[in-house]
């Protein structure tokens, strides 16, 4: 069969319109990173992709979680990641280092569920673990400046031992460690469970201050502002659909994590019923409660953080999508 030259240019006319299609489509895929697995940012970014609220705003998301704060954080730097759930002190650290990101969405004022732990049967104190070995999950991360603050709060010492987020509760029951910085659920879990005690709940310790937020790049922001904001909204929408439909978000953080209905429903209360949901951070405390988490990062331990100012983008507002 003769081929004409009509047909030779349409079929260059469709490959070139699927060519651009592929190009738009890639341009419409966010890479979220997450810090570690059993913690409500990924609850709330898998969310979001169960009800399609991504997809209503048009985009892809693609979820990599982590074994810390320090490297998702890391990730996004090296261009792995887009839009991460970190500490906001790491973005001042970073900036410091040429790393230029700021944070576009307070997500939490407080470390909800964070508690320092030890085995139910050691008779150890905070002030008792001087000299002893505390798990965090990386260097830099959120719980390793909760170590440190402990630290310069109670005037002791003690090694932090990186062990992954995955590590925290398994290094803690083995007595590889005489404590550890737990997040929620798992802090709930292990405590429910009688293996393990609180013996400083950071959540009731620590001054409120905007612990985490949601945040990228500089450069990212400058090319892609639509998709970042199309990004925030789904995530503040999913956050949203969580809090008027506790059942199913119960349901969900049972089936993720594979934990009790019970622990699940603590996750829900005491965590994600506390989170931020309007994310703006043009409101007119936002640069005193950011510089309160820059203050005690600096208390702690972490060196060459800059003025809140510097990391503050007031560019966006979370439009929570519709579920």
């Amino acid at each position: 069969m003769k081929i004409t030259r009509r047909q030779i240019l349409a079929t260059i006319t469709a490959a070139s319109v699927l060519g651009v299609s592929g190009i738009a489509q890639a341009a419409d895929t966010v890479r979220i990173g997450l810090p570690t697995k059993t913690y409500w940012p990924t609850t709330i970014a898998e969310t979001a992709v169960r009800q399609k609220l991504f997809e209503k705003e048009g985009i892809t998301a693609e979820l990599t979680i982590y074994r810390g704060g320090a490297e998702t954080f890391e990730a996004m730097a090296a261009g792995a990641a887009d839009v991460i759930l970190d500490a906001t002190s790491l973005v001042s650290a970073g900036r410091k280092k040429g790393v230029n990101s700021k944070v576009l969405a307070n997500a939490a004022m407080g470390y909800y569920g964070w508690q320092l732990m030890t085995l139910s049967k050691s008779t150890l104190g905070v002030k008792d673990l001087n000299g002893k070995k505390v798990a965090i999950t990386s260097a830099g991360s959120g719980s390793d400046l909760l170590a440190l603050w402990t630290q310069q709060d109670k005037k002791i010492e003690f090694t932090r031992v990186p062990v992954g987020g995955g590590g925290l509760v398994p290094n803690l029951l083995a007595g590889n460690v005489d404590a550890a910085v737990v997040y929620s659920p798992l802090s709930f879990q292990i405590s429910k469970s009688g293996e393990a005690r609180t013996i400083l709940d950071f959540s009731k310790e620590v001054p409120p201050n905007l612990a985490a937020g949601w945040i990228a790049l500089d450069k990212y922001v400058q090319e892609k502002p639509q998709l970042v904001q199309k990004t925030l909204n789904a995530l503040y929408g999913a956050l949203m659909y969580m809090r008027a439909n506790k059942d199913a978000s119960v349901k969900l953080v049972t089936e993720l994590y594979e934990i009790p209905a019970e622990i699940a429903a603590l996750e829900y209360e005491n965590t994600i019923m506390k989170l931020e949901t309007d994310g703006s951070m043009d409101g007119p405390k936002i640069p005193e409660q950011l510089q309160l988490a820059l203050d005690m990062a600096k208390a702690g331990g972490m060196k060459d953080l800059g003025p809140a100012a510097e990391i503050i983008s007031t560019q966006f507002k979370p439009i929570p999508t519709k579920f």
